[in-house]
């Protein structure tokens, strides 16, 4: 038998890290899981452990680790606290970067800089932290495939018309064959309605998703259109594609999850049922393919693609982030530590679903960008987004 995949699932108790054990106990002779990581959820990790069996399990929050040491497999090693995250990222062949938020930026950088595959899922550190990230990139074997399912559908596009390296290097490589960049949202939740009939909606409403299974902020970044908005920088990010070359359209069918069109006007498109296993097994298994099929698309059972313009008065969040994209420097880690204020105050009842564009809008409005070209700069630009949009909050 070969060897198997190292993999270290960082985030494994979420959304993203519990498909991905989906994934690899689907072909268990294909995977070896090293490590396992999470930020609190002590009892699930414990009960991860024991399934896969990992040599290192690791907690980011100090206060579970005597209880994690209790209950995981003996002989497993615990790591807790600061850089414990950090720590089980940079020995497996593939690591999994499934940590919600800007928490996800450490994870992102230790893996890149110690020249391991990354499995992004955590799109927030590539936008947060995107100098800092591509200089982390330009490591020796550190390469990026990207597990949200629109970026995965581009990259898996782009294999059609570059070489292997030239995804990869795609930023400093002639963009002659490629147009432009399509990536397609779902609409959320609210797709239809006008900003006046917005003004109500309630929480349960937002986090109704109408085609995906995520967390609830991801959902209700989905219902604001802010998580396209955010891939668009991101895939500025993966591929080097400028931003009036990067659009977006509804497809409320979620079939058709992006699509590339070449310079001579074909359009290349991926198309597969919405299953996030499917995106998680194309970077575990890259440059090869799983041998699960995942998302298999039913053809008898699958009556239209209908795709649309979106609303953008509607949903301003989309237009702030190619606002913030544009600015550059340290505005897209302003935006991003803005919006997750923006989403926790929505989620805590604090202020109406209407309000978070707003919020994110005032704190785009002071923010002065500059070129962060460190961590720390990167946790400025964060702290100030931050800062500003909870002084937006107290206001409403």
């Amino acid at each position: 038998m070969p060897d198997r995949t190292t993999v270290s699932l960082v985030g494994s108790t979420g959304s993203i890290g519990t498909q991905a054990i989906d994934v690899i106990e689907a072909e268990p002779d294909r995977y070896e899981v090293t490590a396992l990581g999470a930020a609190r959820s002590v009892q699930l990790l414990a009960r991860q452990a024991h399934r896969l069996r990992p040599a290192r399990v690791a907690l980011a929050d100090p206060s579970g680790a005597a209880e994690l040491a209790r209950l995981v497999p003996p002989g497993t090693e615990v790591l807790a606290g600061d850089g414990a995250l950090e720590a089980i990222s940079v020995d497996a062949d593939v690591v999994l970067n499934a940590v919600v938020g800007f928490a996800g930026l450490p994870v992102t950088l230790a893996a890149l800089r110690a020249g391991r595959r990354l499995a992004l899922a955590n799109k927030e550190s590539l936008i947060a932290g995107g100098p800092v990230v591509q200089a982390a990139r330009a490591t020796p074997g550190a390469e990026i495939v990207p597990v949200d399912s629109e970026h995965c559908a581009v990259h898996q596009c782009l294999r059609c018309i570059l070489d292997e390296s030239g995804i990869g290097s795609l930023p400093n490589s002639p963009l002659s064959p490629l147009r432009r960049v399509v990536l397609t949202a779902s609409g959320g939740p609210f797709r239809g309605r006008s900003r006046a009939e917005l003004a109500e909606v309630t929480v349960a409403d937002a986090l109704a998703h109408p085609t995906w299974s995520m967390g609830p902020k991801i959902t209700i970044d989905s219902s604001t259109l802010m998580n396209k908005g955010l891939e668009v920088i991101e895939a500025h990010e993966l591929f080097g594609v400028g931003y009036d070359d990067i659009d977006v359209v509804v497809h409320p069918q979620s079939v058709v999850h992006s699509m590339v069109e070449t310079s001579d006007g074909a359009t290349i498109a991926q198309l597969s049922m919405p299953d996030m296993r499917l995106p998680i097994g194309y970077a575990l298994a890259y440059p090869g393919r799983l041998s699960t099929p995942f998302g298999a698309i039913e053809w008898s059972g699958l009556s239209r693609l209908e795709f649309e313009q979106p609303d953008r008065e509607a949903f301003p969040c989309l237009d702030l982030a190619y606002r913030a994209g544009r600015d550059g420097g340290s505005a897209p880690a302003c935006l991003n530590g803005a919006n997750e204020v923006a989403v926790d105050a929505f989620l805590q009842g604090r202020i109406r679903w209407v309000d978070i564009p707003d919020v994110i809008a005032e704190a785009l409005d002071v923010h002065v960008p500059t070129a962060p070209g460190t961590v720390a700069d990167v946790l400025d630009a964060d702290r100030s987004g931050r800062d500003l949009a909870l002084a937006a909050v107290g206001r409403r």
